[in-house]
């Protein structure tokens, strides 16, 4: 299956929080979109691996993901180095997507920057056609994605583009929500974490606003470019 976007995630949850707005207004729009996973997160202090696999499932199901994967990367102990790239190599090859989004490159977990260069990396490398890589057998033809844009996580960086969610918060929270283990639970008896509380939903809800205020939308999401970001005509930025 040919993906028009692709979503990478350090953890099961990262692009829920990054970009699940934007994921939900392109799948409404017609247009292939998938995530892959590249831990279970492993070492999350709430919950564990087997119950975020479920969560992930979940949150597929609520945005209607036309793929969901998971490569099972040691959380915390993945390296950019020559096999976990050349993972995401076979990824890329496989599902084609012209536009890839990955973690932010600069993060409170050490795990997001990591991946966001990782993944930009495998990106070029993807289009070598003298990197050879197989999927059951068969051996894969290079490809590298016209776009990669880094969603904003816990830090605030000051995005080269937004994207008008306002139409699709509400899906986007609910799919955050579908990480019972991770989030706000008033039942849990799990430690308190830094994401668990009432005010980190209030935060992502406010940094949404805070994005969408200069284009003059309710809600919005910030990514940073990796490369310029160009246009045909002006007029296809208003």
């Amino acid at each position: 299956m040919k993906l028009d976007i692709l979503a990478f995630a350090a953890h099961p949850d990262d692009a829920e929080l990054g970009c699940g707005g934007t994921i939900a207004k392109h799948l409404a729009a017609g247009y292939k979109v998938g995530i892959v996973d590249l831990t279970r997160g492993q070492l999350g202090t709430r919950g564990n691996a087997e119950l975020r696999d479920q969560e992930s499932t979940k949150a597929a199901d609520i945005f209607g993901l036309d793929v969901r994967d998971n490569l099972g990367f040691e959380d915390g102990y993945f390296r950019n180095d020559e096999d976990h790239r050349l993972e995401i190599i076979k990824v890329l090859r496989e599902y084609q997507p012209d536009i890839v989004l990955a973690n932010a490159v600069k993060d409170r977990h050490p795990d997001h920057g990591r991946a966001a260069q990782m993944v930009a990396d495998a990106c070029f490398y993807a289009g070598l056609a003298k990197i050879e890589s197989k999927l059951d057998g068969a051996s894969q033809t290079h490809w590298r994605p016209a776009a990669l844009y880094h969603y904003n996580q816990d830090y605030y960086l000051n995005p080269d583009l937004v994207v008008d969610v306002s139409d699709y918060m509400e899906i986007k929270m609910e799919a955050i929500m579908a990480y019972s283990s991770q989030f706000y639970n008033p039942d849990s008896d799990e430690p308190i974490t830094a994401i668990s509380t009432l005010e980190f939903l209030e935060m992502v809800k406010g940094r949404a606003r805070d994005f969408g205020r200069p284009i003059g939308a309710e809600f919005a999401e910030g990514f940073t470019a990796s490369r310029a970001v160009g246009v045909d005509l002006l007029t296809q930025l208003i």
